[in-house]
């Protein structure tokens, strides 16, 4: 599968993810009593931050970027080399603490934190597939990876 097609699936994956996370009515579902529910909300959290990490490896393997040290790294990559608005790689770089969390079972993630993700976050995925997408349609050719 070429680079292109690759990044639209993931692309695509991501925001399946996101369009289910934000059905999530935190004033409504009691994520801290209802095992089930909180459950698909971190692992759906935790596959829309891969999917990002993911697309940011593709890129950097396509153009020859420096290989990043770590997935924080992965998305500050993508700033500095004016892939993403470099600010909003800065801003965005946090969600891989959060699949550390996630993906280590870290007990620091209580409740609100999560609830916060879903209020304030998801709209940061659809910011950073547009900016693949415009990077994609404008600058570079991925049909032979």
């Amino acid at each position: 599968m070429d680079a292109k097609n690759k990044i639209l699936r993931k692309l695509n994956f991501m925001q399946k993810r996101v369009n289910y996370l934000k059905t999530i009515d935190t004033e409504k579902m009691d994520l801290q009593d209802n095992y089930e529910m909180r459950s698909a909300v971190e692992r759906n959290i935790q596959i829309a931050i891969e999917c990002v990490i993911d697309i940011g490896l593709v890129i950097i393997s396509k153009e020859g970027l420096k290989k990043p040290e770590d997935y924080e790294n992965v998305i500050l990559i993508l700033g500095k080399n004016a892939i993403i608005p470099e600010d909003f790689a800065k801003d965005f770089s946090t969600v891989a603490s959060w699949r550390d969390a996630l993906v280590h079972v870290d007990d620091e993630i209580n409740t609100s934190l999560l609830e916060n993700f879903l209020r304030e976050q998801l709209g940061d995925f659809e910011r950073y597939g547009k900016y693949i997408l415009d990077y994609l349609d404008a600058n570079r050719d991925y049909s032979d990876y």
